[in-house]
């Protein structure tokens, strides 16, 4: 039986713009050892990706930077404020992404996760993700190059 969701359970998002960039970069930053730089933010909105900011209180809590090719959404980057980690948001902000996918007719959503991003991997398992396959030496690390899990979630 499917599952009812009330407006409770998505988050306000609002389209990113190049305005934008400077405080994602900030968050971006803070939140991983290997930032984008604000090009790649800025050529993803120039070439028409989907790019989302969640903001409360005046505050930016978390972004997205979507692709869309054919009936398939990629998830480019995904970032939730560390201190608002642990709270339901990545939860509910995965959930009102999905739903803008779903509104883009894209019938599956594909992510690529750090091996060792534990918190993340348990977050995408427990809101419908599964394991499709491994992109060797994906990421970069400190002493060089990490592999990535790849996820894939069935939208419809």
């Amino acid at each position: 039986m499917p599952q009812h969701r009330t407006d409770a359970d998505f988050l306000p998002l609002r389209p990113m713009t190049a305005e934008d960039v400077a405080a994602v970069m900030a968050l971006e930053a803070r939140a991983y050892p290997f930032p984008w730089t604000a090009a790649i933010f800025l050529d993803c909105l120039k070439h028409g990706h989907s790019g989302w900011v969640y903001e409360q209180d005046g505050q930016l809590q978390g972004y997205a930077m979507m692709m869309f090719v054919l009936d398939e959404m990629h998830l480019l980057n995904i970032c939730i404020a560390p201190e608002c980690q642990g709270q339901g948001l990545g939860s509910r902000f995965l959930k009102t992404l999905e739903r803008i996918a779903r509104t883009a007719k894209a019938e599956t959503c594909f992510l690529e996760v750090r091996q060792s991003n534990f918190s993340a991997i348990r977050l995408y398992l427990n809101t419908g993700f599964n394991e499709v396959g491994i992109r060797k030496g994906y990421y970069p690390t400190e002493f060089g190059r990490e592999d990535a899990m790849v996820m894939a979630k069935t939208l419809f």
